[in-house]
């Protein structure tokens, strides 16, 4: 048990250094100081962002949609890749099928429905819905805290109250504050399954037989549609000071974007309103 709780701090600490995005990443793509959101500035494509460290097994990359943009077919695009991006000479211009042609890459196209994934004829699982929804998602051996994981209301006037009326709403899976999330999960025979979890739902195994012997980097394509998303951390283990300041800040306010008023840091400011 005292292996458990080291391992779950490490994967807490890795996890909070490792929410954020790779220096490197498509042309059209602008990151903010913080390297949490990627914005595509210009076009549908050249929006290839990593994430800026490897994943270790079970460890989720989570991202929300903030900004849609109307006009163009298709949606955001996530999925693992074994090249380091500082290696690359050009960022692809695509990740399906630029990225994925360069081998060692995995990619899932999130679409507004069927987003769950059947492999080797096995049945997909059912939808978990309702209020029996379990406190934790558990892939594999991983257990995450499903509450982080799905996409809530818009902050405004009282939001804080009525997020548990929101709770078993689920967004569509390319709506705006929906939140996906990329892991992999290691097997007996020494690879890994990828899965891809939307709201807080496994979509199941949309990868099989990756190599764990190399480090898998989170690949986000800001594409088409999806204009804007920003990443949103995941702690595995007990809550860090930042995240209960910002249950408090929050538990005092009456307006969420009234935090912009607070003589906070500008980070602190950020962080309390995207949670």
């Amino acid at each position: 048990r005292g292996q458990l709780k080291i391992a779950v701090a490490a994967m807490a600490a890795r996890c909070r250094l490792a929410a954020r995005f790779h220096r490197v990443h498509g042309a059209n793509v602008r990151l903010d100081a913080s390297r949490t959101r990627a914005t595509r500035v210009e076009s549908f494509a050249n929006g290839l962002c990593f994430s800026q460290e490897p994943l270790a097994p079970g460890q989720i990359f989570l991202v929300e949609i903030e900004e849609k943009e109307l006009g163009w077919c298709g949606h955001l695009r996530v999925g693992l890749t074994a090249h380091d991006p500082q290696s690359l000479e050009v960022v692809p211009e695509y990740s399906l099928p630029d990225l994925v042609n360069m081998g060692d890459t995995w990619v899932f196209a999130i679409t507004r429905s069927h987003n769950r994934v059947a492999v080797d004829g096995e049945e997909a699982p059912a939808r978990a819905r309702g209020p029996h929804w379990e406190p934790f998602l558990l892939i594999e051996q991983v257990r995450i805290p499903r509450d982080t994981l799905v996409g809530r209301s818009r902050p405004g006037r009282y939001s804080h109250i009525l997020d548990d009326l929101y709770k078993m709403n689920v967004l569509p899976a390319t709506a705006r504050r929906s939140r996906i999330g990329v892991l992999y999960a290691p097997q007996p025979d020494g690879t890994a399954d990828m899965h891809i979890v939307i709201n807080g739902e496994d979509m199941g195994p949309s990868a099989r037989h990756l190599p764990t012997a190399r480090p898998l980097y989170a690949v986000v394509d800001v594409f088409a549609s999806t204009k804007s998303v920003r990443v949103i951390p995941v702690e595995y283990g007990f809550p860090s000071l930042q995240t209960l300041c910002r249950l408090v800040i929050q538990k005092h306010i009456v307006h969420r974007l009234a935090i912009d008023g607070l003589d906070l840091p500008p980070p602190l400011k950020s962080f309390c309103k995207h949670e």
